[in-house]
């Protein structure tokens, strides 16, 4: 496939590549809308205003993998910090992993942070296929679904939502 010339016809200039590199960058693309979508549900201040300040880095993020990298340590302590202060706002913090569970914005942060595993998955097929990624960038994508964990949590504890948590029978329990 090629582009027909018509730029009417043409949703993104790197559509028809052969590349993971824009898989990576639609990707990207998804999870922003989809941080988005969950911001505009929340009515939290300090999550709202968290989600609005990460949601121009992720496509920072985006960006990256063919312009000048755009994620930077800054980044990931400022990142960092917030997933800390939110883990540590839940009172039943010792569960590893839950049921995915909530209303709405909850459900939509669930799907950000199972897009953020896919992100970090392209971006090992992107280096895979020679391209130099920069090491913020799945350091940084690596966070964000810790981040995202940790808002459901807030965010349900808030709610009164119950957290199942889930054990698996699949592995060796850790000791």
């Amino acid at each position: 496939m090629k582009f027909s010339g018509n730029i009417d016809e043409l949703a993104y200039p790197f559509i028809f590549e052969d590349s993971p590199l824009c898989d990576f960058e639609i990707l990207t693309d998804e999870l922003c809308t989809i941080t988005g979508l969950a911001l505009t549900n929340i009515d939290n201040p300090k999550v709202r205003q968290s989600l609005e300040e990460l949601q121009p880095k992720i496509f920072h993020l985006n960006g990256s993998i063919r312009g000048k990298n755009g994620i930077f340590e800054s980044d990931i302590e400022s990142l960092a910090a917030e997933y800390h202060a939110f883990k540590d706002s839940v009172s039943d913090d010792n569960k590893r992993f839950v049921l995915p569970r909530g209303t709405g914005p909850v459900i939509q942060l669930h799907q950000c942070r199972s897009l953020s595993k896919k992100v970090v998955r392209q971006l090992v097929l992107v280096e895979k296929a020679g391209k130099k990624v920069p090491e913020t960038l799945p350091r940084f994508a690596n966070l964000l679904v810790n981040y995202y964990f940790a808002l459901t949590r807030v965010l349900n504890q808030e709610m009164g939502i119950e957290e199942p948590e889930y054990t698996s029978i699949n592995y060796k329990a850790k000791a």
